[in-house]
């Protein structure tokens, strides 16, 4: 899948589709709400069921903002009836390492038979367990364990081997990407998918010197206009 889009802003969902090189987008309260959306859950919703039009049959992630189990619960049916295409994200733990959200996690996928993102994870470890309790994806935050001084492909790595050896079909996801190094290395590293600030995608495309090379060709296609 390669490459989801981390933003709620609806031009650069549009931008990078007809482009053809994103296969999803991701969200979360913190970027909706930098997209300027506002309204509360009304606006989530709106926005949300926007994005997945765009990019339908693709996955749109959209993250609950509560870490009540039972209103964790509540609004992933909430938001998983919005359209087809979303899945509904949850932390691995709550902000003070509350452990219910593996509960809820296992529950809405087992029982609800629901497609659950889960996210906010550090290390190779809560990736396994999030995949055990039946996480359709993994989210690893790359770039914060590289902050952390570890190494972000070791971890990645890691999980690779560790799901497959086990059979588990979580997709690994891999976000809090800094750089465009990011992405190349991440996929190759074994991650399924890498989310991508559309700066940062942006910067995978415009090379200086690809920039150089297209003013040279078309510098010398106008010389040859002007013999004929």
């Amino acid at each position: 899948m390669a490459i989801f889009l981390d933003t709620g802003n609806i031009k650069e969902v549009e931008r990078f589709m007809k482009m053809g090189i994103i296969r999803g987008v991701t969200t979360n309260p913190t970027i909706l709400f930098k997209a300027g959306v506002t309204s509360g859950n009304q606006g989530i919703k709106s926005r949300s069921i926007e994005i997945s039009k765009i990019i339908a049959p693709y996955p749109l992630s959209v993250e609950v903002t509560t870490n009540d189990y039972d209103k964790m619960i509540e609004q992933a049916q909430e938001y998983s009836g919005w359209a087809k295409n979303i899945n509904v994200k949850i932390t691995i733990h709550g902000p003070k390492g509350e452990t219910e959200n593996l509960e809820a996690i296992h529950e809405l996928s087992s029982k609800y038979k629901m497609s659950i993102n889960a996210t906010a994870m550090m290390s190779a470890q809560q990736c396994l367990l999030a995949a055990m309790a039946g996480a359709e994806y993994v989210s690893i935050f790359g770039g914060r364990v590289n902050n952390m001084g570890y190494n972000s492909c070791s971890e990645i790595s890691k999980l690779r081997v560790v799901l497959d050896r086990q059979q588990l079909t979580s997709k690994i996801i891999v976000g809090s990407t800094r750089e465009v190094l990011n992405i190349i290395e991440w996929l190759e590293a074994g991650a399924d998918i890498v989310t991508v600030l559309p700066e940062i995608l942006n910067g995978m495309i415009v090379h200086p010197y690809s920039k150089e090379t297209v003013q040279m060709f078309l510098e010398d296609a106008a010389k040859t206009e002007r013999l004929l």
